[in-house]
């Protein structure tokens, strides 16, 4: 059995926020799974189904943000889960707008659900997929930041792409591991193309003239500067 926790906070006023990542993606696993989250149970919004013959949990905490580690620990304790079988999914300011980041455990970062549900399970060694949203603007707040909604056609474009890739890495997990996920969904960073990393290789730098050399120097060098010059 499996659970896998979408975090965000409850209301229209917050819906498909920066900050509700979590609860976006998992709209998008519930219809992959064909398992609706409708039922309210232990704080949250629950859905139950099989995937593969095998018992999933989808869970929206309503606790708001900061309590999240309530929903998640009553869960945990009903189900009686190890630590692996739980997957995380939220809203990281410290990735660039849309990569993907999957991890076997960590700290909470700067992200006070994730530092909710490590304080209240007593543990950090658990998956979690983090969804970059990108720094926060010097004219914003942090709080009014990840509360803000997409501002353009392409932002709101680029995100809906990053969850459907947080799905399938969800999907992932379930059907192959955690390896499997991360091997295939990681937001691999940019590289040099290799010519340019050769050509940077290869390159020598100018070498300076020794006093020698320059005392030595042919006269008819002189003589041909000078009938350039005239």
């Amino acid at each position: 059995m499996h659970l896998i926790v979408g975090l965000g906070n409850p209301g229209e006023k917050y819906a498909h926020t920066r900050h509700n990542v979590g609860f976006d993606v998992l709209t998008l696993l519930s219809e992959k799974l064909s398992i609706p989250i409708t039922r309210h149970r232990f704080q949250s919004l629950v859905g139950e189904g099989l995937y593969h013959g095998e018992k999933v949990v989808l869970c929206k905490p309503q606790t708001y943000m900061n309590l999240s580690g309530e929903a998640v620990q009553q869960l945990m304790q009903w189900y009686k889960l190890p630590m692996e079988n739980l997957l995380v999914v939220y809203d990281d300011i410290d990735l660039a707008p849309g990569w993907i980041r999957i991890r076997k455990n960590g700290s909470a970062g700067t992200h006070n659900g994730m530092r909710s549900i490590i304080s209240s399970i007593g543990s950090n060694a658990f998956p979690r997929i983090r969804v970059g949203i990108g720094g926060c603007p010097p004219s914003f707040a942090l709080a009014d930041w990840v509360t803000s909604h997409y501002n353009t056609p392409q932002e709101r474009q680029d995100a809906f792409d990053a969850y459907l890739i947080a799905a399938d890495a969800a999907v992932e997990w379930l059907q192959n591991g955690l390896q499997s996920a991360m091997n295939q969904f990681n937001t691999k960073k940019p590289k040099l193309p290799k010519q340019s990393l050769e050509t940077v290789a290869s390159a020598e730098l100018p070498r300076a003239a020794s006093p020698s050399a320059a005392a030595t120097e042919p006269a008819s060098n002189t003589s041909t500067t000078q009938r350039i010059d005239s």
